[in-house]
């Protein structure tokens, strides 16, 4: 499901931080999910089987809170309507809820496909050491 990305190689080198940051801005706003109220994890298509687990171990406020996001943007779209400004998601709110979890889904399920796929062999006896009893 996670995408590999891009983040660490920028945040690792200040200039192209600099550079990046004001487009990243823009990007964000021109997406609009803000004006919705939307946090961006909410954009995560649920068809998924993990994103389905995640969502599943969300707290229950945190699950609460998201379905309100999801009704409110659903209405606002269907009446071509925007939240008033001071309403709108802002940058600092726009945390990722999900997409930890999702990682940590990821790496649990890598996880037990490898230990599904170990062969486990009986280990030979030494002949030098059985001779010597």
């Amino acid at each position: 499901m996670s995408a590999p990305s891009l983040a660490p190689f920028i945040n690792k080198r200040p200039w192209l931080l600099r550079w990046m940051k004001p487009l990243a801005n823009w990007y964000t706003n021109a997406a609009g999910y803000r004006k919705l109220g939307l946090r961006a994890d909410d954009l995560l298509p649920e068809e998924n089987n993990v994103v389905q687990t995640a969502l599943k171990r969300l707290q229950p406020q945190e699950a609460y809170n998201r379905v309100f996001r999801l009704r409110r943007a659903m209405q606002l779209s269907m009446t071509h309507q925007l939240l008033p400004k001071e309403e709108w998601t802002k940058p600092e709110e726009d945390t990722p809820y999900l997409s930890e979890l999702i990682t940590d889904i990821e790496t649990e399920m890598a996880e037990r496909e490898d230990l599904e796929a170990m062969v486990i062999s009986k280990r030979q006896r030494n002949a030098n050491a059985s001779s010597g009893h």
